[in-house]
């Protein structure tokens, strides 16, 4: 497979826009985006924008490209592990093509890196934080350590800087006392600047949402997602097997 390959994306802006991260990290891949307009971080506002993750992937495959990312990781676990499976085979059952989802990507980052008792910085609210602590946990993680930023309306992470996530990141270190990996859940939350200084300070792995999701999505294709300078995850990447 070609190292520029065509990457459809399921975005959960009510706009066709490409995360800004993915030409970024990965400048001359072709990203084509499908929104679906999440309209809060709530339950309420994820449930509408679910309903449209088919026909926004049905869309993509008629796009012609080679694998599709759903972007959004609260949107893909917000209703459990057991629905997040069904959506990814649903997905694939429907376009034919290599699928997965940011909730996906931040597992396989996850166990990629090694860890498993985890601490767990995100954009969320209680109730947000308590479904993903849920889903971790039936993938098979020990959450340590979980706070959020508890943010409700769907443009509030972008206005959170890099210093805001490594203090969350380190708060929930601290806390965790034994965390093997720091996750920082939600892509809206700028993170490509993060892992590098605080894998550097606190000597343990970071696993974030848009660069996992943009990472697993180039696997997905075949390449091999390898980007450097962004933390552990992405420079020890190796090709797919």
């Amino acid at each position: 497979m070609s190292s520029h390959p065509t990457i459809g994306l399921v975005v959960p802006f009510a706009t066709d826009t490409v995360p800004f991260e993915g030409p970024v990290m990965y400048p001359g891949v072709r990203f084509v985006p499908r929104g679906v307009g999440v309209r809060a971080l709530t339950p309420e506002g994820y449930e509408p924008a679910w309903n449209a993750i088919t026909p926004a992937a049905e869309y993509l495959a008629g796009q012609g490209v080679d694998a599709i990312m759903v972007i959004g990781t609260s949107l893909t676990f917000y209703k459990g592990a057991a629905a997040h499976r069904r959506l990814i085979d649903d997905l694939r059952a429907a376009t034919g093509l290599p699928v997965s989802t940011m909730s996906a990507a931040v597992v396989d980052g996850l166990r990629a890196v090694g860890a498993k008792k985890l601490a767990v910085a995100t954009a969320y609210d209680g109730e947000v934080n308590r479904r993903l602590k849920d889903f971790l946990t039936h993938e098979g993680f020990e959450v340590r350590a979980i706070d959020g930023f508890g943010i409700t309306d769907f443009g509030g992470p972008s206005r959170m800087s890099e210093p805001d996530i490594l203090d969350l990141g380190a708060k929930v270190c601290e806390e965790a006392l034994d965390a093997e990996g720091l996750l920082i859940s939600c892509g809206g939350l700028r993170t490509l600047g993060v892992a590098r200084p605080f894998e550097e300070r606190h000597r343990i792995p970071v696993v974030s949402s848009m660069p996992a999701a943009l990472w697993a999505a180039m696997r997905l294709a075949g390449a091999s997602g390898q980007v450097a300078g962004c933390g552990r995850l992405l420079a020890e990447s190796g090709a797919n097997d």
